[in-house]
């Protein structure tokens, strides 16, 4: 019991720490991002499938290209800071409350660390093209099969390390227990993290992203409290903290977007610390929302193909709900409140088990 009261502690300070560090260094960062004009010079103008985007360019051509990007760098950088700053202050005190600040683990955070940063390198990357108008596709950017073959390397990664370095096999599934599933764990793994990705794509209105991701990661902490995996709870509570610092400048009028180095990176380490927490059968409720956002975008893409029609006037979804008049802020919140419904519903599941 004392254990987990001081765990309380750890996980609280470190949440609160994470923000506050993130909110400190955030006018150094935006001063960088004006002083070089790290914004798109055009809004996207083509969808997915390379054809016209007008509804997109009609809602977004001037919130594109007045603030700039990678505001995603608040959230990841400021989340490994803080975990190899108290890692390093561990080693040279001996203080108690210092050496259990100290969240820095092999077995619980090292490779979900070693993912947000992996995958935020590739999105930083991806921005930086979209800035300066570089790349294969309209608006810049790294060609997108490029960014799938690096997200697959990640994630076959990830689940040879989850299968036979820590010999992970079976599937949790809440109230019936665990099932055997073998070699099946490789591509589950794979696939979980390219859904994940894909539900990146739920960044797009101002405050967005930010909320919904802190409502996530908050939903995976409690789980990870839960199964006394207090190291990797601390790191989804700085993964949220700074998530919600993030937000504070991101609310409308944003001061920068999240861009690919915040979406990509929060996304496939969501998916990570699903593994870890033995969550994967209640992520889709958890991520709901970016579930349903892809979702639309398939059914958009379907539709168009075969029957050379629309089924939404703009995807992902909430792209849709603004072309239908409603505005970006009640569309934000609306999703805010969902996000916090699914995540509740979700940790409950989770905690049958």
């Amino acid at each position: 019991m004392l254990n987990a009261q001081i765990s309380i502690v750890k996980i609280l300070f470190l949440a609160s720490f994470s923000a506050f560090l993130a909110v400190l260094w955030t006018p150094i960062l935006t001063h960088f991002l004006y002083k070089h004009k790290l914004w798109r010079k055009e809004a996207r103008n083509k969808t997915i499938d390379g054809k016209p985007a007008p509804v997109f360019n009609k809602l977004h051509n001037k919130r594109e290209t007045r603030a700039p990007r990678l505001g995603g760098l608040l959230i990841w950088v400021t989340t490994i800071f803080t975990a190899f700053l108290f890692s390093l202050l561990a080693k040279i005190s001996n203080n108690f409350w210092i050496q259990k600040l100290n969240f820095l683990s092999r077995g619980q955070t090292w490779l979900p660390l070693a993912t947000l940063a992996a995958a935020s390198m590739l999105g930083l990357g991806d921005d930086i093209l979209q800035i300066f108008g570089k790349g294969k596709y309209s608006g810049g950017g790294i060609r997108f099969t490029r960014r799938l073959i690096v997200v697959l390397l990640i994630g076959i990664i990830g689940g040879l390390w989850f299968y036979y370095k820590l010999g992970w096999h079976t599937l949790h599934i809440p109230g019936d227990g665990d099932i055997e599933i073998g070699l099946w764990y490789l591509p589950l793994f794979l696939i979980t993290i390219l859904a994940c990705w894909a539900g990146g794509i739920i960044d797009g209105i101002d405050g967005l992203a930010g909320g919904v991701f802190s409502i996530m990661f908050g939903a995976f902490a409690v789980i990870a409290f839960s199964e006394m995996k207090y190291n990797l709870a601390a790191f989804c509570t700085v993964v949220s903290g700074t998530t919600i610092a993030f937000l504070w400048f991101n609310i409308p009028p944003a001061r920068f977007y999240m861009g690919e180095t915040g979406s990509l990176g929060l996304s496939v380490t969501l998916a990570v610390v699903a593994f870890l927490t033995d969550s994967v059968a209640v992520l889709p409720i958890i991520a709901g929302l970016p579930a349903i956002e892809v979702l639309s975008v398939i059914i958009q893409l379907i539709s168009k193909r075969i029957f050379k029609k629309k089924i939404f006037l703009c995807t992902p979804f909430h792209h849709h709900l603004e072309a239908k008049g409603w505005p970006p802020e009640k569309v934000t919140m609306r999703f805010w409140l969902i996000s916090t419904i699914l995540a509740i519903i979700g940790v409950a599941i989770r905690l049958l088990g």
